[in-house]
């Protein structure tokens, strides 16, 4: 493994996680938990997989990863975080929250998948009326599906599709993580191709995370 060469916790920490590809990784392994191979490159489209063995071996040598055979039927290797692979969650969290910024505009190459749609929701909202009753929120961008779930305080999510939402946001990505995120509001949203049907009034109780 490269490294900096610098006696500083920023520099050791990017010697671990700072190739191109490797947060990905972790991410793939926080929202999915134990993965096969298959999985981890299907979740991450564009990766090479002598790129991805790589990746894989490095991060286990770091010791963030661990990797043992998985019983039949299933009979194939399966990679999990470690405790210091999902000590990490917080800096993605933090990264990811920093990130929306940069969402404001959707390129034409950009893949999109249910799964980074649902913890956007769950990482990136909070419940602004924890009192309220419980409320389901289904979401439909790209034709990937993803449910909002508020109850007790808290956003759940999970993928797929809600029997009977309270609340259906269906659009191109940049139009529903745009309001989820406050990036726009829902006029410009409707406009970017959003399509709400149901309780409007529970997008004012899905609040987006405000920055530190």
């Amino acid at each position: 493994m490269r490294s900096y060469g610098q006696y500083c916790s920023i520099a050791r920490a990017l010697d671990a996680v700072g190739d191109r590809w490797t947060l990905l990784i972790v991410r793939e392994l926080l929202l999915r938990g134990p993965c096969r191979f298959t999985d981890l490159r299907n979740g991450l489209p564009g990766i090479a997989p002598n790129l991805l063995s790589t990746r894989l071996k490095e991060l286990e040598a770091a010791g963030l990863i661990t990797r043992e055979d998985a019983p039949p039927p299933v009979a194939t290797v399966l990679y999990e975080l470690s405790e210091t692979g999902r000590a990490v969650e917080p800096v993605l969290k933090a990264l990811g929250l920093w990130g929306m910024r940069f969402m404001a505009e959707e390129r034409p190459d950009d893949t999109f998948q249910a799964r980074w749609l649902a913890y956007a929701s769950e990482w990136f909202t909070v419940d602004a009326d924890p009192d309220a009753p419980p409320a389901v929120i289904q979401l439909v961008a790209a034709g990937e599906a993803a449910v909002v779930e508020l109850r007790g305080g808290q956003v759940h999510t999970r993928l797929g599709r809600a029997a009977d939402p309270d609340i259906v946001l269906d659009g191109p990505p940049r139009a529903v993580l745009g309001l989820l995120g406050g990036l726009v509001d829902l006029d410009r949203a409707v406009e970017l191709g959003l399509t709400v049907t149901g309780r409007v009034d529970l997008l004012r109780r899905l609040r987006p995370v405000a920055p530190n």
